[in-house]
C-alpha cells in the first residue's frame, strides 16, 4: 500500500498548483481544477486495482439516482428506494468483507456438531476504503429520505463527494450534509487556510513516520510469537500498540484534513485527544468521531436510542458497539472488541445512575474516584486493543496469559524501551500542546503570528526532521478496513 504516498503527493500538488495558477492567469474560472480533482481521485484509487474503480462508480450512480428519484416521490415508494440503497450497498460490503468470515464460521459450527458440510470459501480481495465510502454514501440517501438535505443535482459533485482522495481510503467518514455544500461554494484561493493546513500535514507526518512506525517494532515482534517474550515485554508491547494505532490513524486523519484544507475543503474532525477521556462514553466522543457519530445518527438513534425502556437502552448500546466492531473487520476478535466497549458503556451508564458521587465533576467530592476511574478507562481501552491487534483466538489467549501471569522470556531491549519512552514523551508533549490550544488557542496564535518566511522555514525543517527520524515505512493500519 506504499503506492499511496507518492500518488497522494502527486495529485495534491497538481490540484494545489492548478488552484494557485488559474486565478492568476485570469483566463479560466477557478472551478476548472474540479474535474482534475475528480479524475485524479479516481486514478489514485484505481492505481491499486482498476476494477474496484468500477465498484466505487457503481455506488456513486446508484445512490445519486436514488436520491434524485426519492425527491420526486412520496410515501411508501421513498421507503422502498431507501431500502434498495441499504440492501445493495450493505450487500456489496457484506460480500467483499464478510463472505469468507461467514463461510468459515459456518464450517466451524457444522464441524462442532460433527457435520462435514463444507461451505465454499473463495479468495475475495477486499477493496480499499469500501467501509468508508459505503457509509458515506448511505449517509446521503438516509439524509435525503429524512428530508434533512436536498438531493444533489450535479452528478459530478456527488462523484467527487464519494471519491475525494485525501479521505477516500481511510476516512474520516464525511456526511453529505457537510461536504456537498462546500462543492457548490468552493473557497477562493485567497481564503485558503494555508498555515493551518500545512501544520496539520506536518503533525500527521510526524505521528505516522516518527512515532507510529517506530513503535510498530514492539507489537509486531510480540504478536508474531508471544510465547518467546516475558510479561514485561507483553505490557510494553500492549501499551506501544495503543500509541501506535492512535498515532497511525490520527496521523492519516491529520494529513487528510490538512490536505483538504489546502484544497479548499473542511472535513470532519476525527480525533480529540481520546486518551484524556473521562469515561468510555467520553472516549467514543473523542476517538474515530466520524464513525461513532455515524453509528449514533444512523444506527443507535433509529434503534430507539435512550427513548425506550432502560433495558432497551442497554441493548441498543451493546448492539451498536457490536456492529461497530464488526465494521472494522471480518473477525470475531473485532466483534468481541466492540462487544466489550458496549458492555463498558452500559456499565458506565448504570454506574452514573446508582453511584453519581463516584462520577461527579473533578472539583467535586468524587475527585479521587474520578481520577481512579480515568485510569480504569485507559487500562480498559488498552486491554481491548489486544483483541483488535491479535491475529487469532490462540494468540489472544497467550497474550492475556502473559499479561496477568508472570512468565519469563525475552525482555524489552534498551533500544525498544528508548523508542517507547521517546514516543510517550512526544505523545504527552503533543497532548499538552493540543489541550492548551483547545482552551486558549496558544499554538495557533504562535504559528499564525509568525512571519511567512520564518513559518515556511520552520515547516520545512519540520518535514526534514520527520524524514531524518522516520522508520521503515509501514502501511496505514486502517487501510484494511
Amino acid at each position: 500500500m506504499n503506492f499511496t504516498t507518492p500518488l497522494f503527493l502527486f495529485f495534491f500538488l497538481l490540484i494545489f498548483g492548478l488552484r494557485w495558477i488559474l486565478p492568476r492567469l485570469k483566463m479560466l474560472p477557478e472551478w476548472v481544477p474540479k474535474p482534475f480533482l475528480l479524475a485524479g481521485s479516481y486514478f489514485f484509487y484505481m492505481s491499486w486495482n482498476p476494477k474496484f474503480g468500477l465498484l466505487l462508480f457503481g455506488t456513486t450512480v446508484l445512490d445519486y439516482w436514488i436520491g434524485r428519484i426519492m425527491d420526486q416521490k412520496e410515501g411508501r415508494f421513498r421507503a422502498i428506494l431507501l431500502s434498495l440503497s441499504l440492501v445493495l450497498n450493505l450487500g456489496v460490503l457484506a460480500f467483499f468483507k464478510y463472505f469468507i468470515f461467514f463461510m468459515q464460521s459456518g464450517n466451524a459450527v457444522f464441524s462442532a456438531f460433527g457435520l462435514n458440510l463444507s461451505l465454499p470459501v473463495w479468495g475475495i480481495v477486499l477493496p480499499v476504503g469500501i467501509s468508508f465510502y459505503t457509509f458515506q454514501s448511505l449517509s446521503y440517501t438516509i439524509d435525503v429520505f429524512r428530508r434533512e438535505i436536498l438531493p444533489e443535482k450535479n452528478f459530478w459533485n456527488y462523484a467527487l463527494f464519494l471519491s475525494f482522495f485525501p479521505q477516500l481510503v481511510a476516512g474520516p467518514i464525511v456526511p453529505a450534509r457537510t461536504f456537498l455544500p462546500q462543492l457548490r461554494t468552493w473557497v477562493a484561493w485567497k481564503e485558503l487556510p494555508l498555515r493551518e493546513g500545512l501544520v496539520l500535514v506536518l503533525i500527521g507526518v510526524w505521528k505516522k513516520v516518527v512515532i507510529a512506525d517506530q513503535l510498530s517494532i514492539l507489537p509486531d515482534s510480540f504478536y508474531r510469537s508471544p510465547l518467546e517474550f516475558s510479561s514485561a515485554y507483553a505490557w510494553a508491547a500492549v501499551f506501544a500498540y495503543s500509541l501506535q494505532i492512535y498515532c497511525d490513524f490520527s496521523g492519516y486523519t491529520d494529513i487528510a484534513l490538512g490536505s483538504a484544507l489546502l484544497l479548499g475543503f473542511k472535513l470532519t474532525e476525527n480525533f480529540r485527544m481520546p486518551y484524556l477521556a473521562s469515561g468510555f462514553s467520553d472516549f467514543w466522543r473523542r476517538w474515530h468521531i466520524s464513525l461513532s457519530s455515524w453509528l449514533r445518527n444512523y444506527l443507535y438513534i433509529p434503534l430507539g436510542g435512550n427513548r425506550k425502556s432502560e433495558l432497551r437502552t442497554y441493548v441498543n448500546l451493546f448492539l451498536t458497539m457490536l456492529l461497530g466492531g464488526l465494521w472494522h473487520g471480518a473477525s470475531w476478535n473485532f466483534v468481541v472488541w466492540g462487544g466489550f466497549h458496549g458492555i463498558f458503556l452500559g456499565l458506565e451508564r448504570l454506574g452514573k445512575k446508582f453511584c453519581p458521587d463516584f462520577f461527579s465533576a473533578e472539583n467535586g467530592p468524587g475527585i479521587l474516584g474520578r481520577f481512579s476511574y480515568r485510569i480504569f478507562v485507559i487500562l480498559g481501552v488498552v486491554l481491548c486493543w489486544v483483541f483488535f491487534r491479535s491475529p487469532d483466538w490462540k494468540t489472544t489467549g497467550i497474550v492475556f496469559e502473559k499479561l496477568f501471569h508472570f512468565s519469563n522470556g525475552a525482555d524489552p531491549t534498551l533500544s525498544s524501551l528508548r523508542i517507547l519512552s521517546i514516543a510517550f514523551f512526544l505523545f504527552f508533549a503533543a497532548t499538552w500542546i493540543g489541550n492548551r490550544d483547545e482552551k486558549y488557542g496558544s499554538f495557533r496564535k504562535f504559528y499564525e503570528g509568525l512571519h511567512p518566511v520564518i513559518f515556511g522555514v520552520l515547516v520545512g525543517i519540520g518535514f526534514l526532521l520527520g524524514a531524518v527520524f522516520s522508520s521503515e515505512s509501514q502501511p496505514f493500519i486502517y487501510f484494511v478496513f
